[in-house]
């Protein structure tokens, strides 16, 4: 069930439009669990229904006077929101939301929404013309669309794209929100399954999580994801990325774009992914974010049975005749941007420039979808396209000969399969393309045409190297689409590559294309969404932030955040207290410049220090000599600094080591191998300690830094393998330590000196922020492995600096955070006397 707080802070994303969003009418709610006939038995429950969101519900919509709503309906079996049905679990409900076209969403009547919902299992989202008008073709297709496809918003007025406009960023949240509530209202976040589609709606996690922070939402992008170098241009870039992130699975058509998505995340949000048994994930505030990479594939049966049709099998032949004695090529495109239709037609001239024996043969047939925008941009892609092939075919064309024909009216779905099935080479050429089914759909015509059954299938396919599918078909000619000479030579090599070579490349592409329809990216999509959300209801949910900013952290059962009240009672009682605290990013912040304490760092410190009860140690993997001079004004704080080789009681104390042979000539093999990449990784330094050799790169580019720090790990494991030493990597270094030496054993000699002193600790704090203090949080979390018993009535709190995977069991926000726990702790001792004195003065004044 929803929070009852699920319409709040994200309202605002609706007052900053000035345009309000219609009402929904609160006879359309409809109930959350919707009931679907099914012959299931009793022993096979209905599957969990799934929630398919696209902007555009998969209806066709014609004027039909004799409805009573004016229009009629049908199903789009072209649409991949309605094809991904084929591959999800049989008889699971299905249910789709998204809006109706402009002429059709006027008519926001319950009885049409009742009669979409009953007929085809959609449910519309209504949304004002004007707020759809400035959401899609203002923000969506002429700001969002050309910058995931590379196009920086520079010169607007010649290139279509519009520079950031922030009053149409919140019409495009407006518009997401409007479908948060629409799912609202039918949503069962226990059990249904969501999966949202596409750039229109990248903000709609954001808005569902924050109403249902269990909610299994995944989301696929079926445009490019551009490098960081140009997502980072966007000024809203890190509310777009989080609302990615406030999605379960993530799913992407190749590598590359979830690449530059990874990378992204990690300049612009600091976040690390890793890989494990297959499955790329970011650990995002306790939730696990998966990264799917598969593309979309076709629906073979529809297509099938679109190529078996007698008005395919007719067309097909009218076009064997009427291009008899021709070299048939063929290419399918919207009208935008980036599809190069123009690069194609000035290809196929430099093609009859170079090769005048195929003038009179080779024609190109350029098939132009309608365009999905409007503007300038549009009309001047159509009007540069009419004009090369005008040009084309004026210097070449002869009666009867037609070496450019465009074709820039409404196509029908039998007429473009039998334009595939009749050529033999389909050209792709653009510039920049999310997917492109083209390809896909070419291979399967070629191979179910009505040619003889005793004749071989072939078929030739020049393809951009900047499209999507390009990567799945490896027998493709691929090309840059920018080189019009390379693109020319590309298709005279179809034109003249062998009819055996044509049969190999074509059966390796039908085998990839025939089981990897759209069917099989459903499925696997379906599942590796369920696996990401099976630990939900093993967790505790909760959201932090405002606005775009909103995140649920999610924790496990016994995983609490440490508050003073819950520590305080626990402190004041014991009389043997340690406590142990880390320096970097738990007391000091991460990337300060002055390294130094400050002053309120001290003072508390020295506060906790000089109550009698306590043991305060600083344990730290930095240099004694640096903490020795940073906290001399501590004069009874202890110090175990480079992981606990060197440790100190008191200001005034000596260094002790830890006992371990002190030969470092293992430095001599490892300091010329860190140089060697200290000059290789601009940003990164050597630091050396007297017992350790550490490699910093946190200044370092941070994709590079990466690469480069797991390149020197496995180089230093090598060269050190036959020496007494550890190799490690931490958050943003590479240290090399003797065996024997880390914070955890550190901590055992701490505890064992103080159990052989007759005090055994009965109260220990341990707070740190990074992989080596989990040594210390092993050693008093797990009594098992550590050499030091503590007494049964001993209180432990281990507690981690930021919501991660932990072996500590409570956690802090950040240092802010730890100073005020700390300050809370310094403050706890002086209220019991206090007490003790009111209660005797109360006691001695009723005498």
């Amino acid at each position: 069930m929803p929070s009852l707080s699920c319409h709040n802070l994200l309202d605002l994303a609706a007052a900053a439009d000035d345009v309000p969003l219609p009402p929904s009418p609160a006879s359309l709610r409809l109930p959350r669990v919707m009931s679907f006939a099914a012959a299931a038995s009793p022993a096979s429950p209905t599957p969990a229904r799934r929630v398919i969101v696209s902007h555009r519900l998969p209806l066709r919509v014609a004027p039909d006077a004799a409805s009573p709503f004016g229009f009629s309906f049908a199903v789009d079996a072209d649409t991949v929101a309605y094809q991904l049905r084929s591959g999800l679990p049989a008889g699971a409900p299905v249910l789709h939301i998204g809006t109706l076209p402009p002429s059709v969403a006027e008519v926001t009547s319950e009885e049409l929404c009742n009669y979409l919902l009953a007929n085809f299992s959609c449910l519309p989202v209504y949304l004002q013309a004007d707020l759809h008008h400035r959401f899609y073709h203002g923000f969506c297709k002429h700001y969002l669309w050309p910058l995931l496809h590379y196009l920086l918003p520079l010169t607007p007025s010649s290139l279509g794209g519009l520079p950031f406009d922030r009053a149409l960023y919140h019409s495009f949240l407006s518009a997401n929100r409007a479908f948060a509530d629409r799912l609202t209202e039918v949503l069962n976040p226990d059990d249904d399954l969501v999966w949202i589609h596409d750039y229109h709606l990248l903000a709609l996690p954001t808005f569902l999580r924050k109403r249902f922070p269990r909610a299994k939402v995944g989301f696929f992008l079926h445009s490019p994801f551009p490098s960081s170098e140009i997502f980072r241009t966007i000024p809203v870039r890190e509310d777009l990325l989080r609302a990615l992130l406030n999605a379960d699975l993530v799913g992407f058509h190749t590598f590359d774009y979830a690449r530059h998505f990874l990378s992204a995340c990690s300049r612009l949000l600091g976040l690390d992914y890793q890989s494990k048994r297959g499955y790329i994930g970011i650990e995002y505030y306790g939730r696990t974010v998966t990264v799917k990479i598969l593309p979309v594939g076709i629906d073979m049966g529809q297509l099938r049975s679109v190529v078996s049709a007698p008005e395919t099998g007719d067309l097909v032949q009218q076009l064997t005749e009427t291009y008899k004695g021709r070299r048939l090529m063929v290419g399918v495109d919207d009208v935008d941007l980036f599809k190069g239709i123009g690069l194609k037609f000035l290809a196929m001239e430099q093609l009859l420039v170079e090769h005048p024996e195929l003038r009179g043969r080779a024609v190109l047939v350029q098939i132009a979808n309608p365009a999905r925008s409007e503007g300038r941009d549009v009309q001047e892609v159509q009007d540069e396209a009419r004009a090369i092939s005008a040009r084309v075919n004026a210097r070449f064309g002869t009666p009867g000969y037609t070496p450019v024909v465009l074709i820039d009216r409404a196509v029908s779905v039998y007429e473009k399969a039998a334009y595939y099935a009749a050529a033999e080479c389909c050209v792709v050429s653009a510039v920049r393309d999310g997917l492109n089914r083209i390809p896909y759909i070419y291979t399967v015509c070629r191979q179910e045409s009505t040619a003889p059954e005793d004749e071989p299938k072939r078929s030739v396919i020049v393809l951009s190297e900047f499209v999507g599918c390009s990567p799945s078909l490896s027998g493709a000619i691929r090309v840059n689409p920018w080189s019009v000479e390379s693109l020319a030579d590309a298709m005279n090599a179809a034109l003249r590559m062998p009819e055996a070579e044509q049969r190999l490349r074509h059966e390796k592409h039908y085998k990839y294309v025939s089981s990897h329809d759209v069917a099989y990216w459903a499925k696997s999509f379906d599942q590796d969404l369920q696996r990401a959300c099976k630990d939900h209801f093993s967790r505790r949910h909760w959201g932090i932030g405002f606005g775009m900013s909103f995140k649920v952290v999610a924790l496990g059962p016994n995983f609490r955040r440490l508050s003073v009240e819950h520590i305080v009672p626990s402190y004041r009682r014991m009389d043997n207290r340690l406590i142990l605290l880390d320096y970097d990013g738990t007391v000091m912040p991460e990337g300060s410049i002055d390294r130094a304490p400050s002053n309120e760092v001290i003072s508390v410190l020295n506060r906790l220090c000089e109550d009698p009860k306590n043991r305060v140690f600083i344990v730290s993997g930095r240099g004694k000599d640096e903490l020795s001079k940073w906290f001399a004004p501590c004069e009874k704080l202890g110090i175990a600094a480079e992981h606990g080789y060197f440790t100190r009681w008191s200001r005034d104390s000596p260094w002790e080591t830890s006992g371990l042979a002190a030969d470092f000539d293992w430095k001599k093999a490892a300091e010329p191998v860190m140089k060697l990449y200290t000059e290789a990784t601009d940003g990164s330094t050597i630091e050396d300690k007297e017992s350790a050799l550490v490699w910093h790169h946190d200044e370092a580019d941070p994709d590079f830094g990466s690469c480069q720090a797991k390149e020197l790990l496995d180089h230093l494991e090598n060269v050190l393998a036959n020496e007494p030493v550890v190799v490690k990597r931490g958050q943003h270094i590479v240290e090399v330590n003797p065996q024997g030496i880390s914070k955890g054993v550190v901590v055992d000699s701490l505890l064992s000196s103080m159990v052989s002193r007759g005090k055994p600790p009965d109260f220990v704090l341990c707070i740190g922020d990074d992989r080596s203090d989990e040594d210390m949080f092993e050693s008093i979390v797990c009594p098992s492995n550590s050499s030091v018993k503590l007494p049964a009535t001993s209180e432990v709190f281990a507690c981690t600096v930021g919501k991660k995977p932990s072996m500590a069991k409570y956690y802090l926000d950040d240092t802010v955070d730890v100073i005020k726990m700390l300050q809370g702790l310094a403050n706890a001792p002086s209220q019991r006397p206090r007490q003790v004195h009111q209660l005797r003065f109360s006691f001695e004044g009723s005498l």
